[in-house]
This record gives structure tokens, C-alpha cells and sequence, in this order.
């Protein structure tokens, strides 16, 4: 018995060791080394999520048709010349396309009414930038991204559609901040939803690639006004998608598994990576299994959730000078944006078409900038793309807006927006990769209500007059492009889990570089 006590050990050891040797990978090495970065799987899932990005682009950018200033005629006679509807009687004039073609000409929101145009727009600028902020901390905590998005969409289908019905201006006004409250969330939720799940070297290419989804939202919508001009069917009809979304789309998308691993459900993580690898033609071993970011030296396993805050960011040194200067930097590039977007309408022009080249000359600001972005960094074409903006805005408003210069002025709003674009895409994978997991839908709904709130004060820029403002946009350009500065680079750096995994890599980094 004592010897069979002595050998026992000597034959068990090396069994017992093979099969309690376990391989503890976080997320992103797992994707690298058995599930792939970019595969089939990935490529499915990013896909149907950039979906809802087109049903933001209709909720948002639906206003520049419902809320547009149709054009009117005099009645029995021709119009003098330079003359203006203010100025005339009620009888005297009419509009061309009749009342229901817009919200302006049903309610009559011209004249001295004509700023419950601007406020309503707003107003739904508010909602989102306070949707941003709830939808990002419940897209963090209890409701997960996919629930999240699937709680927007829902809302924005049963407002959006009952915006149509709105029997008054003031009913109008409360179903579009409500619509914009949940728009807020849709664009923020769906981005983290597609990027998560995607390996580091392909994630800034992917995360690029999200915006087209947006742009190409708008361009259809500039067709689907032109067919249907009443305003209340433009609503309906504008809505309808994000029903179909929620039917359709949403039962075949996934979770994150990355939010799986921070709540502890760490076996509904693994399931969905052996998918993952499974679709992609690869094979995770037995013995590998997930670890958060700071307890991938450790044995055993976490089943305790991890969670975190706002208060956590502002509570650490390290994130609450990237939180502060990522809102200052998506306030300005948001003001440029929409400001240089908006100003489009002042070319008194065809409007469906102008909305249509407008969405298409962003594209290639987002494949230019997907192509630099893994070269060059984040870093840089942060600062280059807002300078790049920035030049074109101080050129728009020295020139003069007659003649010629009248077109060199429009180039420039053009290149002036085509950099911005740019800025505007490349925020969202930044500003991501600037915050770990348990806080980075909190840290991005930040920033887009700082950009809400660009969005707000834009048209009130614009009607400063037309070479005023786009002195306002290149100070903004300029002085966003100064605030990237002090941002670190995140180029081929890890997506972080836990607030206290990025601390302790951070500080090993800077003990490195010392």
C-alpha cells in the first residue's frame, strides 16, 4: 500500500497536469489565434447591424423634407419681383405643392413663426443627446447591446409612425423629441455591437465602414421623399423600416460576446466564440477558455459580474482627461458637420438632389480614411482631417459670395465636409478604443450627446449669413484638431475589458518606456 501510495503520484502528475492545464485568453487574442478576425461570421454579423444605421440616417435626416419651405406662387396675378409673402395678403399667395406637403406650410411656420422650424429640430437634438447618455448605460449594464438596440428600434418604429398623426405643432414637437430620444441610442449601440466582435488588426476598417451604412441611408431617403411629398406619408413610410428591422434583422444577431464576459457569463461567451470559429472554418482547443483582461495570469474563473460607470471615468485621472477632451472634440467636429450639411440648402438648388450628392461625397471620405487609418493611427488623422476641414472653412469665408467666388465658396463647404466626415467616423472607433468595455458604450453616449449638442447650436450658426460661418466652423476645425493632440495613439493596442486591466497595462507601458 505504501508503495502503490509512492507511485501513484509519479503516473498521475503528467495526466493531471495536461488536464488541468488551462489556456486563459482574453477576447482579442482568442479572435487572433483560433476564431478569426475578420471571417464569415463576422462579416454576417456586421452587416445586419450596420443595418440600423440606415434607420437613423432616415429619423434624423427626415426633417430636411417634413420641415422644408415649399415653394408658393402669387394668386391671379405674377409675383413682383423681390417680393416676399410677409408682405402680402393671406389670399394674395398660395403654396405650390398645397398644405400638406410640409409641416411649414400645414401649420403655417413662416414669418414670425418660422423659428418653431429651428426649435423643433432642436428638440429632437436633445432627445438624442439624452437618449445617448441613458442608452449608453443601459447598453453597458443589465440590457446589453443587442437589447438596447432592439428597445430603440422599437421605439423610434412607434414614434416615428406617430409622428404622421400629429394633429397639432405642439403634439409634432413632443413625438420628434421622443424619436430622437431613441434615435440617440441606435448609432452608438449598433457601432459597438459590429466592432466588438472583431479582431484588432480589422477594426478600424470596420468601424470606418459603419458610416456608409448611414450615408447610404440618406441618399435613399432623398429618393423615397421625392416619390412620396406629403410629409405625413414621408413619416410612415420613413418609419416603416425600422419595424421591418425589428422583425427581420434583429433575431439573427448576436450578443457581444465581450459584454457576456464582463457580466460573468462566461460560458454564453465561449458558445458564441466555438460559433464564431465554427462559421469562420476555425476550432478553438479544449482547455481554452476566455479571461478578462486582468485575470488572464490567474486561475480559476470569474462568475462575479464587473461593472462600471460614468463615475468610475471621472473618478480615474487616466480616463477622465480622455472622456473630457474626446466630448470637447465631438462638440466641434459635430457643429462643422451638421453646420456645413445645412449650409448645403442655402445653394437654392433642387433639394433631393442636393441631400443625395451631399450623402455621396461623404464616401469617399470614409474609404480614404479606412485605408490611412491602420498606417498612420488614429492620432493623426484626427488632427488631419479636422485641419484638412479647417483650410477650406478659413477659404469659404474670405472669398466672396458673387460670381465665381460664389463657386469656390461652395467647393469649399464641399472639401470642408468631405474632411469632417472623416473626423466625424473616425471619433466613434477612437473614442471606443480610448475606454474598456465596462464603461465604453457609457464613454461614447458622452460623446454623442456632446455632438448632440453641436447638432443643436449648427443651425443657429448657419443663419449668421453665408461667409460668416464658416469662420465659426474653421475655428472649431482648428481648435478640435489641437485638442487631439493630447490624445494617446490606439493603433494595434488591445481593446481593454476592465478599468483595472487598462491601469495595470497602461503603467506597465509607461514603466517600459522609462
Amino acid at each position: 500500500m505504501e508503495s502503490n501510495n509512492v507511485r501513484q503520484p509519479l503516473l498521475d502528475t503528467p495526466a493531471k497536469k495536461a488536464a488541468d492545464e488551462v489556456e486563459r485568453l482574453c477576447i482579442d487574442d482568442m479572435l487572433q489565434r483560433y476564431c478569426g478576425e475578420f471571417g464569415r461570421w463576422q462579416m454576417k454579423h456586421f452587416v445586419l447591424t450596420c443595418l440600423a444605421w440606415a434607420l437613423e440616417a432616415f429619423h434624423t435626416m427626415v426633417m430636411i423634407f417634413a420641415d422644408q419651405e415649399p415653394n408658393w406662387r402669387c394668386v391671379g396675378s405674377d409675383c413682383p419681383v423681390g417680393s416676399s409673402y410677409c408682405d402680402m395678403d393671406p389670399g394674395s399667395w398660395e403654396w405650390t405643392e398645397g398644405k400638406g406637403s410640409s409641416t411649414v406650410s400645414e401649420w403655417g411656420l413662416v414669418c414670425g413663426e418660422k423659428y418653431k422650424i429651428g426649435l423643433v429640430q432642436a428638440l429632437f437634438f436633445a432627445g438624442c443627446m439624452i437618449g445617448a447618455g441613458v442608452f449608453g448605460h443601459l447598453s453597458d449594464s443589465k440590457l446589453g447591446r443587442k437589447g438596447s438596440l432592439t428597445v430603440v428600434c422599437i421605439i423610434n418604429a412607434i414614434f416615428g409612425i406617430a409622428t404622421a398623426f400629429s394633429p397639432n405643432y405642439w403634439v409634432y414637437v413632443v413625438l420628434r423629441f421622443l424619436t430622437g430620444f431613441s434615435t440617440g441610442g441606435v448609432g452608438l449601440t449598433a457601432f459597438v455591437l459590429a466592432t466588438e466582435p472583431v479582431g484588432p488588426s480589422k477594426r478600424g476598417v470596420a468601424g470606418m465602414s459603419t458610416f456608409y451604412f448611414f450615408s447610404t441611408g440618406i441618399a435613399f431617403l432623398s429618393g423615397i421623399a421625392y416619390v412620396f411629398r406629403s410629409w405625413r406619408e414621408l413619416f410612415i413610410v420613413s418609419s416603416l423600416p425600422s419595424l421591418l428591422f425589428l422583425l427581420i434583422v434583429i433575431p439573427f444577431i448576436s450578443e457581444s460576446p465581450r459584454w457576456y464576459l464582463v457580466r460573468g457569463k462566461v460560458d454564453e461567451a465561449m458558445e458564441l466564440m466555438h460559433t464564431i470559429a465554427k462559421t469562420n472554418g476555425r476550432h478553438i482547443p479544449a482547455g481554452v477558455t476566455l479571461a478578462l483582461d486582468d485575470e488572464e495570469d490567474k486561475d480559476g474563473q470569474r462568475d462575479n459580474v464587473v461593472e462600471g460607470s460614468l463615475k468610475d471615468v471621472l473618478h480615474s485621472p487616466l480616463t477622465r482627461i480622455r472622456l473630457i477632451l474626446a466630448i470637447a472634440i465631438s462638440f466641434t467636429v459635430s457643429i462643422v458637420y451638421y453646420g456645413l450639411s445645412l449650409n448645403v440648402s442655402n445653394l437654392k438648388t433642387n433639394l433631393y438632389l442636393n441631400v443625395f450628392l451631399n450623402a455621396v461625397t461623404e464616401m469617399p471620405a470614409f474609404a480614404i480614411t479606412a485605408v490611412l487609418l491602420d498606417r498612420y493611427g488614429r492620432k493623426p488623422l484626427t488632427i488631419g482631417t479636422q485641419w484638412f476641414s479647417c483650410v477650406f472653412c478659413i477659404a469659404g469665408f474670405v472669398v466672396g459670395g458673387v460670381g465665381p467666388w460664389k463657386t469656390v465658396r461652395m467647393v469649399s463647404g464641399v472639401l470642408g465636409i468631405f474632411g469632417m466626415a472623416g473626423t466625424y467616423n473616425l471619433l466613434f472607433i477612437y473614442i471606443a478604443e480610448l475606454f474598456p468595455t465596462v464603461v465604453r458604450n457609457a464613454a461614447l453616449g458622452c460623446a454623442t450627446q456632446a455632438a448632440q449638442m453641436g447638432a443643436i447650436l449648427a443651425p443657429f450658426v448657419v443663419v449668421l449669413g453665408e461667409g460668416l460661418p464658416f469662420g465659426v466652423f474653421a475655428v472649431c476645425g482648428l481648435v478640435g484638431g489641437g485638442l487631439a493632440f493630447y490624445l494617446p495613439e490606439t493603433l494595434n493596442k488591445p481593446m481593454y475589458d476592465t478599468m483595472f486591466g487598462m491601469h495595470e497595462a497602461e503603467s506597465n507601458r509607461g514603466r517600459q518606456v522609462c
